[in-house]
């Protein structure tokens, strides 16, 4: 009887001690990794991401699946990254629309930004162009600025979505510049353009990253840059505050999120990786070459800046009136 206790005592300790739960990093990546992002294949957006995430592979040593779901000023991506298992292997590209512009642009959004998400770091900052075709009449902003009061209710100018970068730069400058001009959402940059190109449209206000190889090929012409000061990347093109728009800014920002309740742990490596690859000069140098630069930083930093952002769009969006969208 002694022996039986003495050999159901041990089993009783092992039984009872404590169990350390293992950190989900440890074991993260172990599979292909998706990252759904909101622009057409070849839009800027997609086209940096992708920059990033071929660099990304090397420091995680695993692979990353582009899915492209553009539309609705980028709700439909969202959603899609809202609804997704927060286990790490799910990632979203998100910018300044989607995060700081839509929550004040849209009456109702299938996504809550603040608290659908993590934020894990931002990517890149990157200005927009406002370009006319090749053969367009106006050589300058002022020029395609004076056409435009000349015919009032008869120009479009198109843009990446509702609720871009290049849609708000664009209300912002019918605002700024008294302008009476229509509207054309498209899919992604390169549809907007090819429809620029065509004559289509009057003007389009896209990422530098799309516009000047076109610029660059003849096929457009750059009349300003949305930078308040010029880009080094672009000595010539002057902005639109030397335009004459004065305090004219639209700065475009990219990073990545993932969906709430993803562990820290998973952000946190997922961070430190991404910034070690954003320090790479097979990251910098292709960035610098599309006009975009890159911007390391924690997570904390990330969720800074889209709460600044949300309250400067919202009180352009009001200050503009800018009309809320369904």
């Amino acid at each position: 009887m002694k022996k039986l206790l003495l050999f159901v005592a041990p089993l009783i300790g092992f039984i009872t001690s404590p169990v350390h739960a293992t950190d989900p990093a440890d074991s993260w990546p172990n599979k292909p990794i998706t990252v759904i992002v909101n622009s057409a294949a070849g839009g800027s957006a997609d086209v940096l991401t992708r920059i990033v995430f071929n660099e990304l592979a090397k420091e995680l040593n695993t692979s990353f699946v582009i899915e492209n779901r553009p539309g609705a000023g980028g709700t439909i991506a969202m959603s899609a990254i809202k609804r997704q298992k927060p286990d790490g292997y799910t990632l979203g590209y998100a910018n300044v629309n989607t995060l700081s512009v839509n929550p004040s642009l849209f009456k109702h959004l299938p996504y809550d930004a603040n608290k659908d998400f993590e934020p894990v770091g931002l990517m890149f900052n990157l200005y927009n162009v406002l370009a006319v075709r090749a053969d367009h009449p106006a050589k300058t902003a002022p020029d395609l600025f004076s056409y435009a009061k000349e015919n009032p209710g008869k120009l479009s100018y198109g843009a990446s979505g509702i609720g871009t970068s290049g849609h708000i730069g664009g209300e912002l400058l019918r605002s700024m510049a008294n302008l009476d001009v229509q509207f054309v959402p498209y899919q992604g940059d390169p549809q907007s353009l090819q429809d620029l190109i065509g004559g289509r449209i009057e003007y389009s206000i896209s990422n530098s990253s799309v516009v000047m190889p076109l610029v660059d090929s003849g096929k457009l012409r750059a009349l300003a840059i949305t930078s308040l000061k010029r880009v080094p990347l672009y000595p010539d093109l002057p902005t639109f505050d030397e335009s004459g728009i004065k305090g004219y800014e639209n700065v475009s920002w990219g990073g990545i999120v993932v969906p709430k309740g993803t562990p820290q742990s998973i952000v946190d490596k997922l961070n430190t990786s991404m910034n070690k690859a954003l320090r790479t000069n097979a990251v910098q140098d292709p960035m610098s070459k599309l006009g975009a630069v890159a911007v390391p930083g924690s997570p904390e930093d990330f969720r800074t800046l889209i709460n600044s952002e949300q309250i400067k769009y919202r009180n352009l969006i009001e200050s503009a009136k800018i009309p809320k969208l369904d």
